[in-house]
């Protein structure tokens, strides 16, 4: 199975069963998000319990109908406060919801059947019902004020 990617096409299938997270290439490791939408809903953590808190509300960059960032590329320009995953280690990762595959693949965990690197398909994620479209809405303008 020829696994692809956003970007750029992948030639070893079940990568991600071989490699750890560390030692995979940034097209490896950015095809393992599953589109879901979830790291970029609007949460907080409770000070007392450490427990992570979702809220109604997503990020204003997030199309909520693909559950994908719509400025990628400059994220970080445009919301400095998004945090680059790809530089977070395994504990810093545990804010992400339990379905998430970086998450998964940190705790030694597969990734899961309705996986666009399992499944082959973009959409598989959505059709799934594992991804935030039509949960969320968009944020408040005055949100960051």
């Amino acid at each position: 199975m020829k696994i692809v990617s956003a970007k750029t096409s992948i030639q070893q299938p079940h990568f991600w069963r071989r490699k750890t997270l560390a030692a995979m290439t940034r097209a490896e490791w950015e095809s393992l998000c599953d589109g879901c939408g979830r790291c970029c809903v609007i949460k907080y953590e409770d000070p007392d319990t450490l427990k992570i808190h979702y809220t109604k509300w997503a990020c204003r960059h997030l199309d909520l109908k693909t559950c994908r960032c719509s400025c990628y590329g400059n994220r970080k320009k445009r919301m400095p406060e998004c945090v680059d995953l790809f530089h977070c280690t395994p504990e810093m990762l545990a804010w992400l919801p339990s379905s998430c595959s970086y998450r998964l693949l940190t705790e030694g965990h597969d990734l899961p059947v309705w996986h666009p690197l399992v499944t082959g398909k973009v959409t598989s994620t959505c059709r799934a019902g594992m991804s935030v479209r039509g949960h969320v809405i968009p944020e408040p303008d005055n949100h960051y004020e």
